[in-house]
């Protein structure tokens, strides 16, 4: 039986990724269902850690992303392409992380409390065919080291799950 193991809180980022990474991998070893792989990603992120109020997925259904497994509040369904920071990372095929989400143009408000977002595209062949999507409630939650981090726990994601290209 897995069980997440959460760091202590004067851990540092890099020391966080590290071991989130790792439990990750040891999570998802032997497990291609990639829906099955999302729910546990999106659990393990939610768990570990801080300041989130949402973590989960959204997959590329024809030309939108539909929603996919989750932790947190009930969630917007469909996102068309370049339709808020979900779908401008589609669009731009890179991950962004945004301070302010009430900055952002055309933001989708599925939960007026998150304040930051921080999202990275699931590319495959060249292809994007999702996210991973982060919220908190904080203003300025996100950095390059949670993007850099976050990067690296969906490289283990897409390394493990059997996805369509």
């Amino acid at each position: 039986m897995f069980e997440a193991k959460p760091l202590p809180s004067s851990a540092s980022k890099r020391d966080l990724y590290a071991s989130l990474a790792q439990q990750l991998a040891a999570l998802l070893e032997g497990e291609p269902d990639a829906i099955a792989n999302a729910a546990n990603m999106s659990a393990l992120i939610y768990e570990i850690l801080p300041d989130l109020n949402w973590a989960g997925f959204y997959f590329m259904r024809g030309s939108e992303l539909v929603l996919g497994p989750f932790q947190g509040k009930v969630a917007c369904v469909r996102i068309a392409i370049g339709r808020g920071v979900c779908g401008a990372a589609v669009e731009r095929k890179t991950s962004i992380v945004v301070p302010d989400v009430h900055a952002f143009p055309g933001h989708i408000a599925c939960d007026s409390a998150s304040r930051s977002e921080l999202v990275v595209p699931l590319i495959k062949d060249g292809r994007v065919i999702g996210v991973l999507d982060l919220d908190s409630p904080h203003p300025n939650r996100f950095d390059e080291e949670d993007r850099e981090g976050c990067e690296q726990l969906v490289q283990i994601y897409l390394k493990a799950s059997e996805l369509p290209a």
